[in-house]
């Protein structure tokens, strides 16, 4: 059936787009990988760059745990184990001992009483809020928040979607006072660490709140803190923002598999109860395939991983890496935003400045991503680099040799 006017308007949309600077534009195709040598990390050859080695400095991919052999291996045999795809979803027949395994071990991780798993963090957080939002429930949320949790909600149509300004504390306690007055629950929804600025959300003051005004809503109030930036990459032990800020547990932890552990998937974790509630109520985990067998067999040893010295040392060594790059950026008279999160946004706040030092990164060999307006508000563009453990100190001072060229 032709279909010639939907294609027409869908094409002058594609335009409008690309005049607001909000086309996203083509992929970059990654074809091999390099493997370190010569005191340097991994490099990547893209599609159609005749065989460039490029230094990924814009990968989720904190600790490497992709390229562990542990990783890889415990997929390998998952794989031959149980095959490639988990068959259905899982109330059918798709769950397998593999994804108990990984739940339970997730759940003890995070000291929590269970744990269950969604194809993804964008599916848990809009699998978790919409079954906890009913027409008696006050909802919220950071201004910074994620695409995700501003979604969930939109789908969810709460009886109040209250925002406070990002990180203002203040403001936060006057939304929970107010809809004390009409509202019998309440959800605060926050990031622990927010993606494009590093920075993380203060943990122990919210959690300290959220009890202060429990006792004002006939269902309490639930706090849901998405730390998929800052689990694996965050903390001493790599638990995240709750890690960092000492702070009581949140009600209800959402993760990912897909950043710092290097596999698929996501994942929330919390008390019993509630998790048994969302196995029969959130459609995303009902009716949505769970990650593979041998997915989750990976993201179990990169847990197991995580959890023991060679963890730690991974860590040790992605935050040396963080402040040898943050300490040059200074040296060098760049603004980042302050934080001790492995995201380093390097503020440049003019679009066309912004592009054109994305490109010289590019023109030496650096995957770097900017962010210009109207994705960020003018002057707040930015650059915004993410270090990793796979990275090594020649790796770091390639990449400022290169901004120091630009900026001479």
């Amino acid at each position: 059936m032709p279909h010639d006017r939907i294609e027409k308007a869908l094409a002058k949309e594609l335009v409008s787009l690309a005049e607001a600077g909000r086309l996203k534009g083509t992929e970059t195709v990654f074809d091999g990988i390099v493997a370190p040598k010569g005191g340097k990390g991994s490099r990547y050859r893209i599609a159609g760059e005749a065989g460039r080695p490029f230094l990924r400095m814009n990968a989720n991919s904190y600790l490497g745990m992709a390229y562990q052999p542990e990783v890889i291996a415990a997929e390998e045999a998952a794989v031959r184990t149980y095959g490639a795809g988990p068959g259905a979803v899982r109330f059918i027949s798709g769950t397998w001992s593999p994804h108990v395994a990984l739940e339970k071990r997730l759940a003890a991780f995070h000291d929590r009483e269970a744990s269950m798993i969604f194809s993804s963090a964008y599916a848990t957080i809009m699998g978790l809020l919409p079954p906890l939002i009913n027409d008696r429930t006050a909802v919220i949320s950071d201004a910074l928040n994620h695409n995700c949790i501003i979604n969930a909600v939109r789908l969810a149509q709460p009886k109040q979607k209250r925002v406070y300004p990002h990180l203002d504390m203040t403001a936060l306690e006057t939304e929970l006072a107010a809809a004390a007055e009409t509202c019998e629950r309440a959800i605060v929804v926050t990031d622990g660490v927010f993606s494009m600025r590093g920075d993380h959300a203060p943990l122990g003051e919210i959690m300290g709140l959220a009890r202060r005004y429990d006792d004002d809503f006939k269902e309490n109030v639930l706090v849901i803190v998405d730390d998929s930036h800052g689990i694996g990459a965050f903390g001493a032990t790599g638990r995240g923002t709750e890690e960092i800020e000492s702070s009581e547990p949140a009600d209800l932890l959402v993760g990912t598999l897909g950043k710092a552990f290097g596999v698929n998937g996501g994942y929330v974790t919390g008390n019993l109860t509630i998790m048994d509630y969302l196995r029969e109520t959130s459609p995303f985990y009902i009716y949505s395939n769970p990650i593979t067998p041998g997915e989750a067999a990976a993201a179990k040893a990169a847990v197991d991983i995580l959890d023991s010295p060679q963890g730690i040392a991974l860590l040790d060594h992605l935050r040396a890496m963080m402040a040898r790059f943050r300490s040059g950026l200074s040296d060098l008279g760049f603004e980042t935003v302050p934080g001790a999160h492995p995201v380093v946004p390097l503020m440049v706040r003019d679009t066309g400045r912004t592009a054109a030092l994305v490109q010289h990164l590019r023109d030496h060999d650096i995957l770097a991503t900017g962010l210009g307006y109207p994705v960020v508000p003018r002057s707040d563009e930015e650059i915004r680099f993410q270090i990793s453990a796979d990275h090594t100190a020649a790796d770091i001072d390639e990449v400022l040799a290169a901004l120091k060229s630009f900026n001479a």
